[in-house]
């Protein structure tokens, strides 16, 4: 839509200097905005015409200020196209500055990303945690390859980012970097967040994620059942290392705790539950929201186990846990000694608490949700998807109802 602009000079009597001469201004109006701003030119009062918006006459002084004027007034029009062929929105600010010859200052992307992760890094322990930090390093670092792939630069003015740009990134990270469907919407939602920071500041007039959607397909979340639970349970290893990481991730299996949460587990997040019994109370890493969790016997007797090891002891910890990579290398070794052909990795505990032991044993779902510490219960809900066990036992009551209540004939029709 094409901004309505108008022009019109005149005399400020407001501003008459001491010679009694009074300056001529430039008014434009755009869209009902205005400016207003000197035209560093003089004349008496009485040689304006308010109603021509002109020097009154045919004298030289007259002749050349009005042509002044009329080639300020052709400027203005030239600036306005200016701005359309910029892609710029034609608006008093922008006008101004065209007019006085102030360039628009540019916000590079690159810059932007960069002051975001920094600020992001200073708040990692408070309010982010380093897995969130090193994501946005990644996407930082896709960010920067793609635009050298695509546009041979090492950054843009944030203005030039536009849906086509957008769906091009997709590509690039589909394409070029092989990342499945889950992992690009990923990294395209940190991008997104960088994008409406630019959208608050003003820095950019329309969204270009307006119209594009990134789906995120839904994947079935491996976990154990109960028989591959006892096995793991009863097998017993030559090394001690395997048993305690062995140890470690039942213990997760029976609490939901995601591994650098049970990393960080000590004394102070054992308490007295509602029920007089013990419970653990700690905030995940992951969101900070809190997770109360009553602790099962297995996962108790798991704690007494290792009360006097001395990393527990000397470390104020309630495990003797390794680093996440060696303890999923670990967990290869035992799910081949325990015939598990399922790729075995520290997270799967937390999705067998959520499925085995809790939603295939009736604890409701609003329960589980609770102590998996989730935001949303959408989340958990993905858990009960894939419960056909679950199913099972929910229409085993129906299922006996008809079985024994009133019988109902299905008469055969022909087809």
């Amino acid at each position: 839509m094409n901004a309505k602009l108008s022009i019109l000079f005149y005399a400020k009597r407001a501003k008459t200097t001491t010679d009694g001469l009074v300056p001529i201004y430039i008014r434009v109006t755009i869209d009902g905005e205005r400016i207003e701003l000197s035209t560093k030119r003089y004349t008496h009062p009485d040689k304006w015409s308010k109603e021509g918006s002109c020097m009154k006459g045919s004298s030289v002084e007259a002749r050349s200020i009005n042509s002044y004027l009329d080639s300020l007034k052709a400027k203005v029009y030239d600036y306005q196209q200016q701005l359309i062929r910029e892609d710029e929105i034609v608006n008093a600010e922008n006008m101004r500055n065209k007019i006085l010859g102030v360039e628009k200052r540019s916000h590079m992307l690159i810059d932007i990303f960069k002051l975001h992760n920094e600020e992001l890094k200073a708040l990692v322990g408070r309010e982010f945690a380093t897995a969130t930090y090193t994501r946005y390093e990644t996407s930082l670092k896709h960010t920067i390859a793609f635009l050298n792939w695509k546009y041979k630069v090492s950054d843009i003015d944030i203005r030039k980012i536009d849906h086509e740009f957008v769906t091009s990134y997709e590509f690039y990270l589909k394409s070029v970097h092989k990342c499945n469907q889950n992992t690009t919407a990923k990294y395209i939602k940190n991008f997104g967040k960088i994008v409406r920071r630019c959208l608050a500041n003003g820095w950019i007039e329309r969204d270009p994620f307006l119209n594009y959607k990134c789906k995120i397909v839904e994947i079935d979340r491996a976990f154990l059942s109960q028989e591959e639970i006892e096995t793991m349970f009863n097998k017993t290893f030559a090394t001690e290392r395997l048993n305690h990481v062995k140890d470690i991730f039942l213990f997760s299996c029976f609490t939901g705790l995601a591994y650098v949460d049970v990393k960080k587990l000590s004394r102070k997040n054992i308490g007295s539950g509602v029920d007089g019994e013990r419970w653990i109370f700690i905030n995940r890493t992951k969101t900070d929201t809190r997770s109360n969790i009553p602790i099962l016997p297995i996962a108790a007797a798991l704690l007494e186990k290792y009360e006097n090891h001395p990393q527990v002891v000397n470390q104020d910890k309630l495990l003797p846990i390794l680093s996440n990579q060696k303890m999923n290398s670990y967990l290869k070794e035992i799910a081949d000694a325990c015939g598990i052909t399922k790729e075995l990795t520290f997270h799967i505990a937390r999705h067998t608490f959520a499925t085995t032991v809790t939603l295939s044993n009736g604890v409701p779902i609003e329960s589980v949700s609770k102590m998996l510490g989730h935001k949303n219960i959408k989340t958990t809900q993905h858990y009960a998807k894939i419960l056909d066990l679950k199913v099972s036992d929910d229409m085993k009551v129906l299922r006996e109802k008809f079985g024994n209540g009133t019988q109902m004939r299905i008469s055969k029709t022909a087809v």
